[in-house]
């Protein structure tokens, strides 16, 4: 080998990224055994940004275009090497390419639901899924908070990273809003609009851009689901009054009746116990009635003469009504009704049961 070509080997007139492989964020150019030719050139291309290292201190940053380097272009390098300002011998320096290139349609998720705190629930579970967008905004601060001097740090090494970053910002942003997550939920641009702006100044503490951010779809736990189903049936139901947990609560009532109705000692045993031939539907519409409706007072008749048979009659009634005070009970303590319906239901019994 001749001196001409080992002094071409070693001597590097040119410097630049050609991006050749898919999803690399930054590298460094390769200088073991080189130098850097003063006066050399330095292309860095469109959607790139160069950084001279001296010695792990990050010096002079380019953007793109073709730059000459010597001291006047290299000044904090200049600097740091205490170089004359005519200083034109081949030096060394490490230099990294980082992509500013915007990385779309990034996927993220909750493999696992996160705990978020909430004002209608008060802590709720739930998984999301989605779409984010995102580059680097500032080569200075990604170079010293994520990628250091690596050889090579790629797209799925930093969002790794920023996963856990999302996740927490996400649970944050929901939980100190004072929007209700099932509205959210409904409205899932609303959801993505809540965690953007945090997330955007979460990530640019590591010199990462957030470009855009969006929410495809939350899934519920079962029993948030089924609150939601509720209040979504209570609307449709019971949405004749104008109190909404009036409404709701005369929804949860009638929905009530046909599960106590198929167990033994129910509604239905109630029913055949009254023995005057009133319904079931009779029943709870009187008892629903008359928590939402002021009573109104009732003219005593009065009593007409007991015949002989008198007295077995009424002992019969008493314990007629007796009977339907405790399954009334009974339906209280399971919760099929409302303390309110019970107790307008027990004075009207009792006020027959004195007379």
């Amino acid at each position: 080998m001749g001196i001409g070509s080992f002094i071409k080997k070693q001597f590097i007139d040119v410097l630049q990224w050609n991006e050749d492989e898919e999803g690399v964020l930054a590298w460094r150019y390769p200088m073991q055994d080189f130098e850097i030719q003063n006066g050399g050139v330095l292309v860095v291309r469109e959607s790139q940004v160069a950084v001279f290292v001296n010695e792990g201190q990050i010096a002079d940053v380019f953007g793109p275009g073709t730059h000459k380097l010597t001291t006047q272009t290299l000044p904090v390098l200049t600097n740091l090497r205490n170089w004359d300002k005519l200083f034109d011998a081949p030096f060394k320096s490490d230099v990294y390419f980082f992509s500013t290139r915007v990385q779309t349609g990034r996927k993220w998720g909750t493999p696992q639901p996160i705990t978020i705190r909430d004002k209608d629930f008060d802590m709720i579970r739930v998984r999301a899924f989605g779409m984010y967008s995102y580059r680097i905004s500032d080569a200075r601060k990604f170079f010293t908070e994520i990628s250091g001097t690596r050889d090579t740090y790629t797209r799925d090494e930093v969002e790794d990273q920023l996963r856990g970053i999302l996740l927490a910002t996400m649970a944050s942003s929901i939980g100190g809003s004072n929007v209700a997550f099932l509205d959210m939920a409904a409205n899932q641009a609303l959801m993505a609009q809540e965690v953007k702006g945090d997330l955007a100044d979460a990530f640019a503490r590591y010199g990462i851009g957030l470009d855009e951010f969006n929410v495809a779809s939350v899934s519920l736990p079962e029993e948030l689901q089924q609150a939601l189903d509720d209040r979504i049936s209570a609307g449709m139901k019971g949405g004749l009054s104008p109190d909404k947990m009036t409404g709701y609560t005369r929804y949860q009532t009638a929905t009530a009746i046909p599960l106590a109705a198929q167990n033994e000692g129910g509604i239905a045993g109630i029913g055949a116990g009254l023995g005057a031939g009133v319904t079931i539907g009779q029943a709870m519409g009187q008892a629903v009635g008359a928590s939402l409706t002021p009573a109104a007072p009732q003219a005593v008749a009065p009593v007409a003469p007991a015949a002989p048979a008198a007295p077995a009659v009424a002992a019969a009634a008493d314990d007629s009504i007796e009977a339907r005070l405790q399954k009334l009970k009974g339906l209280l303590d399971k919760g099929l009704i409302s303390a309110a319906d019970y107790d307008s239901t027990k004075a009207e019994l009792l006020k027959k049961l004195i007379g």
